[in-house]
């Protein structure tokens, strides 16, 4: 199983993996611009984007770009992060090139039809307003705002119903010269395929791309802070988060391991403590998301009224024993959890694809195996220890709750367990 990496002449990358023992082929395009490369009033418009590619280009109809690609048996599809945005397609491999031309086709030739634009902008109001009574991923965005206030990376990916109804075919045109690049673009395939094949057929579909320098996305600072939203519901979402470090950082390994070792599955230490020993919620875990400048490390739970202060009280205890008392059976079953991951990727051909395509746009490269393995093995308990004793540490924390949320403690009281200020006192 070969990575193969060409650059072509207007700066896009093409990375794939040949799997020959496979019948399909997962590819697309991913895009180093999301929703952290808007400017305040353009808020939403790469997830608009992203909406308006398969709605019509002058040589396909929005239902023809649908069945094309489903009269052979695949799927295409689209999705909006914070720092990327990809198009990709899932087909029996000799489907390819017929996949790459939609793909192709849809980013180089859409007509933004003011029709379409406008019954566009009105279903992503739509999905706004369900995201807005969705309290378990509402929750979610305000931490983000609450961590990174005023920041473009602290902006919902969706925007707002007024940002979003304010764009044109202009401003869609404009965002789309800016950020949609060669040099900020990366063609990923896994499956069977063939690489110089991949690369022809690229040279010639993308053949519009000019290898222009990306709009550069606006610098992220972690800040810390907090956003409480009381509702009537029956369960209070809680989410509590510190600073974390950027996935160029050295502890980035080890925070994905810290996470892990907090809450990662059945028998991290907040499992095993906030559900199993004390039945304060029914779900529990940790995470940390490393940012190509900053980060956030956090932990999430939804329990009710009566409980809410035990549950962070609870995992804040947690937290602070784990900082001196983590043990190598913990980071060992970290590590193979994470190792395991990262082979059941390989049994995925779009998990693959996507994975090279971030690590190319990452680090520029493709990063072999044995090499994430090795830096997986050199995280030890002391530097797990040492990583939530400084991020806890470093900042104010951030706290974020929805629901009934009067018994979720302030967040000077949380700062004040870790000897930290809360940004409002800051």
């Amino acid at each position: 199983m070969a990575v193969e990496v060409t650059e072509l002449s207007n700066g896009i990358t093409v990375v794939t993996h040949d799997m020959p023992h496979l019948a399909s082929t997962a590819l697309g395009v991913w895009v180093a611009a999301g929703s952290r490369s808007e400017e305040a009033s353009e808020n939403g418009i790469s997830h608009l984007l992203e909406h308006m590619a398969f709605k019509g280009t002058s040589k396909r109809t929005a239902i023809a770009i649908a069945e094309e690609i489903e009269n052979v048996g695949g799927e295409v599809n689209a999705a909006t992060s914070i720092e990327n945005t990809s198009y990709y397609a899932r087909v029996l491999a000799g489907d390819v090139p017929l996949a790459l031309d939609i793909l192709a086709d849809i980013l180089q030739d859409s007509l933004f039809d003011a029709e379409e634009l406008a019954r566009e902008k009105h279903v992503i109001g739509q999905e706004i307003g369900a995201a807005l009574d969705t309290p378990e991923d509402l929750v979610f965005d305000h931490f983000q705002e609450a961590a990174f206030p005023g920041q473009p990376i602290g902006r919902p990916i969706l925007g707002s119903v007024e940002t979003v109804g304010s764009f044109s075919e202009a401003h869609l045109r404009d965002y789309l010269g800016r950020h949609y690049t060669g040099e900020n673009t990366v063609i990923a395939a896994a499956g069977k395929l063939d690489h110089k094949e991949l690369v022809s057929l690229a040279r010639e579909k993308f053949a519009g791309y000019e290898k222009t320098a990306p709009t550069g996305d606006h610098p992220a600072a972690y800040r810390g802070g907090e956003r409480r939203e009381e509702r009537d519901l029956m369960e209070a979402q809680i989410v509590l988060g510190f600073p974390g470090v950027s996935y160029y950082d050295d502890d980035y390994t080890t925070a994905q391991i810290a996470a892990s070792v907090l809450g990662g599955g059945m028998s991290s230490r907040l499992f095993q403590e906030v559900r199993e020993k004390r039945g304060l919620c029914y779900s529990v875990y940790s995470f940390h998301w490393g940012f190509r400048d900053s980060g956030v490390f956090g932990i999430a739970a939804a329990t009710g009224e009566a409980d809410a202060h035990d549950l962070v009280d609870t995992s804040l205890e947690e937290i602070s024993k784990a900082v001196s008392a983590i043990t190598a059976a913990e980071v060992d079953r970290a590590k193979a959890q994470l190792r395991a991951g990262l082979l059941m990727t390989l049994e995925s051909p779009a998990a693959r694809a996507g994975q090279i395509a971030r690590q190319v746009m990452i680090h520029g490269r493709p990063i072999p195996l044995d090499e994430l393995v090795t830096r997986i093995n050199a995280v030890t308990p002391a530097k797990v220890g040492e990583f939530i004793g400084r991020t806890v540490g470093a900042g104010s924390p951030t706290l974020a709750a929805i629901g009934p949320v009067s018994r979720v403690p302030s967040l000077t009281a949380i700062a004040d367990r870790f000897g930290t200020r809360p940004a409002s006192a800051a």
